[in-house]
């Protein structure tokens, strides 16, 4: 009884002493965390707890962010989750995002976790048109974002990314794609032809190559503020990693006033009152006022936040820096050597595979060599068979021929002969014709012959007549006359002897026919056409890219923030980035020889040979204080605003 009195006791103190809890969810750039907080946790608590599950180390740049009435606010880490003007509905939610930017990516990031959270909010900014970026570093930023993707798309292959593989992807700002009159297919196209030149990048190095373009760009890491000065001026106020800048309302890009943060010596606030006071302690306050107490809170954490990663940067790294950079060199190195083996491995087994490829090709060509050279034994066999039937009918038709030439020989000889009596008998007709003309003439010589007697005879008769006449007068009796009978001239029959000829001709014909024989023949072309194109340099593929587009550019879409971009080209090099060289003369002035020129360039540009680059490649601390005299000089002018 006592036992079980005691059991009792002791399960119910536990089940006092259980804490109470509430639910949390969590959302990173990429993926949903739902975590069970005790009540009396702070914001610190969660948030470690959030970095350790994330494993990043690099906590400096990040914080858990969260909306109160259509206003951003940041969580405080000293401060009870639940003290916080958040929903009390679970689970509470919170966005797990980059507060603070790096001056220089390559140089401050160590982590390949910080630096892929940093690339997806920095692009989805890009996308969203919250930086302004230029449309063809545009194209360029899409090319390294789909090469970030190397685990789903890996490097280009022609075979296999076809046209409309990126069609579902959201790469460009609807602001570039409205800007000009070009399709979808037209920006992949030329999207695709920078992605294929990225051949062999891993993602962290797609990565990076993105931030390192994104971080010249006016507007990146750059949180806006409406603000007013004493006059009730409306203006914009910009705090980044650089320091506090002034901004025209209509023109982000570029700024009026900028106050680097060595110049700054504390900033700090009463109700909707802001104040800066510089370095230099002759020069005035700086004054102006915000619209809302809750956005000076915002403003003041931005600030210090911004200041002390500003003087870190610049001294000696911590000793947890130096161990994360060494660990980062030696995973980088095993990366690489990884990757090395990787490449050596994707090496031999593409030669593998050509060499497989090959003998498949030649297994298959032998094959279809082996059934061609079968085909062409069967139609070998058949072509025999035809052509020993046509040899027994050739065969057959030379003996029909050599027995029709044996009766044309034959009756060859039989003309000959023919022709030969007909010859003889030719000459005798001829002779016996002669003889017959001969005779002919003859006769006709006999019959004028006959005929003159035959005259003279009728002459001798009329005489004769005319005599006899006379004497019957005288002589009456003579009663008998002596009569002659009349001789009428008679043609002379030819002789019998000569017989009469006819002449008859024959004609003699043979036909002869002669056999064709006719031959077939294949003949094969084949074409070739070969291709080559050679990738010519990045920034001369950047202005031909934009020579091109700029055709089909519709003006009338343009925004307020393309026309100052390309006002800011015309100008010349762009305002941002000269406030890093004035740092560095005054850090060199102070004996600080960490502060020294950070790399600005477009990859694989050379600096020297482009005296006037891109807007969006300028140096990172750009021209901002190049035209400001002093800090005097510049709050005078922002008061007369």
């Amino acid at each position: 009884m006592a036992g079980a009195l005691a059991s009792r006791m002791s399960f119910s103190s536990l089940k006092r002493k259980q804490p109470k809890t509430f639910t949390v969810r969590i959302a990173t750039m990429d993926a949903e965390m739902e975590f069970s907080c005790e009540m009396k946790w702070k914001g610190k608590d969660l948030f470690d707890l959030v970095c350790r599950t994330l494993g990043l180390r690099e906590t400096w740049f990040f914080g858990l962010q969260y909306t109160i009435k259509d206003t951003v606010a940041w969580l405080k880490m000293d401060k009870k989750v639940l003290d916080h003007d958040v929903s009390k509905e679970e689970p509470v939610t919170f966005h797990f995002l980059a507060k603070f930017y790096p001056e220089n990516a390559e140089e401050e990031l160590v982590q390949e976790v910080t630096q892929h959270l940093l690339f997806l909010q920095v692009k989805k900014q890009i996308l969203e048109e919250k930086i302004y970026c230029p449309p063809e570093a545009s194209v360029l930023l899409a090319s390294y974002a789909v090469q970030a993707k190397v685990g789903w798309y890996g490097d280009y292959d022609p075979s296999m990314h076809k046209r409309g593989f990126l069609a579902q992807e959201e790469l460009l700002p609807k602001r570039v794609v409205n800007l000009y009159q070009m399709t979808p297919e037209m920006w992949e196209e030329r999207i695709t032809a920078w992605y294929a030149e990225h051949r062999g990048r891993a993602r962290d190095e797609a990565e990076m190559e993105y931030l390192k373009i994104a971080q010249d760009l006016e507007m990146y890491g750059v949180n806006y503020f409406a603000i007013r000065n004493k006059k009730g001026t409306e203006l914009l106020l910009g705090v980044d990693a650089l320091g506090l800048h002034i901004y025209d309302p209509d023109n982000r890009l570029t700024p009026k006033i900028s106050f680097p943060w060595n110049e700054i010596r504390n900033i700090s606030y009463s109700d909707k009152e802001f104040t800066i006071k510089p370095l230099d302690k002759k020069i005035d306050v700086f004054k102006f006022n915000s619209s809302k107490l809750r956005v000076n809170k915002l403003i003041l954490q931005l600030c210090i936040g911004n200041h002390d990663l500003f003087m870190r940067r610049r001294k000696a790294d911590s000793l947890e820096v130096q161990q994360m950079k060494a660990q980062a060199r030696e995973e980088k190195a095993r990366k690489q050597m990884e990757r090395q083996r990787l490449a050596r491995e994707k090496q031999m087994r593409e030669e593998a595979e050509r060499t497989r490829d090959e003998l498949e090709r030649r297994l298959l060509q032998m094959k279809e060599e082996a059934t061609m050279a079968n085909e062409a034994l069967m139609r070998s066999e058949e072509t025999a068979d035809l052509l020993a039937e046509k040899a027994q009918i050739t065969e057959e038709e030379a003996k029909l021929l050599a027995q029709k030439a044996a009766e044309a020989e034959q009756e060859m000889q039989r003309i000959k002969a023919t022709a030969i009596r007909t010859e003889e008998e030719k000459r005798l007709m001829e002779q016996k014709v002669l003889e017959a003309e001969v005779l002919a003439l003859k006769m006709a010589e006999e019959s004028e012959r006959r005929a003159k007697e035959a005259d003279q005879l009728k002459q001798d008769l009329q005489e004769a007549r005319e005599a006899e006449r006379r004497a019957k007068q005288k002589l009456l009796e003579i009663t008998t006359k002596p009569t002659y009978p009349p001789m009428n001239p008679i043609p002379a029959p030819l002789p019998p002897d000569i017989p009469s000829f006819g002449l008859l001709g024959d004609s003699l014909s043979f036909d002869f026919k002669d056999t064709d024989m006719k031959r077939l023949s294949m003949e094969i072309e084949k074409e070739k056409v070969e291709y080559m194109e050679k990738s010519k340099h990045l920034q001369e593929q950047l202005n031909e890219l934009k020579t091109e587009i700029e055709a089909l550019k519709l003006k009338e879409r343009e925004t307020a923030l393309d026309a100052l971009h390309e006002s800011a080209e015309r100008a010349g090099p762009g305002s941002k980035h000269n406030t890093v060289k004035k740092v560095q003369a005054r850090g060199r002035e102070r004996g600080d020889h960490r502060v020294g020129p950070l790399p600005w360039t477009f990859p694989d540009e050379d600096p020297v040979s482009d005296p006037h680059p891109p807007a969006w490649a300028c140096p990172p601390l750009g021209d901002r204080a190049l035209t400001l005299q002093s800090a005097r000089s510049r709050v005078a002018f922002f008061e007369e605003l």
